[in-house]
C-alpha cells in the first residue's frame, strides 16, 4: 500500500513547515563532498527525532536510485499496522559543490531540504538533518549500528547544537535498536 505520509515524509514536512529551537543557531555544517554513486542504495533508519508521521513505524528504510536526469529516486518504507507502508519521491542536489546539500520532495510543492552533515568514511552511516536542526535522521546500511559509534555520534551532535534528548531508536522486526 503506498502512502503519502510515512517517515521520509516527516522530514518534508517538519523541515518545511517548522522552525525548531535551534533556528537561532547557525545551519549545520555538511560533509565537504557525498559521491552519489556511493550514497545510491539502501538506508535503514537507525534512530531519529520522532514525527507523528512515523507512529507506530517499524523497519524504516529508504532506497535512494540515480536517474538518467540526474535527479534521486528515493522509496521510503516501513512496516506498520502489519503492512509495509511506502512513499516514492525524487530528490536533487541543491548544493552542487559539495552534493551534500539536497531538496527532497514527496508531493508537489512541498519540498524540504535533506542535508548530510556526516557520512562514514566507507559510507557505512550518514547523518541527515534539516538546517533548523528540528530534524535528524541517523542512517545506516544495516539494521544495526555498533553502540560505541552511535554513542560517538551523539556527542558530536551535541556539539553541534541538537538536543539528542529526543532522539528515539527505531524498532527494526529482527530484534535490533
Amino acid at each position: 500500500m503506498q502512502r503519502n505520509l510515512i517517515p521520509g515524509t516527516a522530514l518534508l514536512i517538519s523541515l518545511f513547515f517548522t522552525s525548531g529551537p535551534g533556528a537561532e543557531m547557525p545551519p549545520p555544517n555538511v560533509v565537504p563532498h557525498v559521491d552519489l554513486s556511493r550514497y545510491a542504495g539502501t538506508w535503514y533508519e537507525i534512530a531519529s527525532f520522532p514525527q507523528r508521521f512515523q507512529k507506530d513505524c517499524a523497519d524504516s528504510k529508504a532506497v535512494y536510485t540515480p536517474q538518467d536526469d540526474g535527479t534521486i529516486a528515493v522509496l521510503n518504507s516501513c512496516f506498520r499496522n502489519g503492512k509495509t507502508d511506502t512513499a516514492k519521491g525524487k530528490a536533487w542536489v541543491a548544493d552542487k559543490t559539495t552534493n551534500a546539500k539536497l531538496k527532497v520532495s514527496f508531493f508537489w510543492p512541498v519540498r524540504g531540504d535533506y542535508w548530510i552533515i556526516e557520512l562514514g568514511k566507507n559510507y557505512e552511516y550518514s547523518v541527515v538533518a534539516g538546517p533548523g536542526r528540528n530534524s535528524l535522521w541517523i542512517l545506516a546500511r544495516s539494521s544495526t549500528m555498533d553502540k560505541s559509534l552511535y554513542d560517538a555520534i551523539v556527542r558530536r551532535l551535541q556539539e553541534q547544537g541538537f538536543d539528542t534528548a529526543k532522539l528515539r531508536l527505531t524498532e527494526h522486526r529482527n530484534g535490533t535498536n
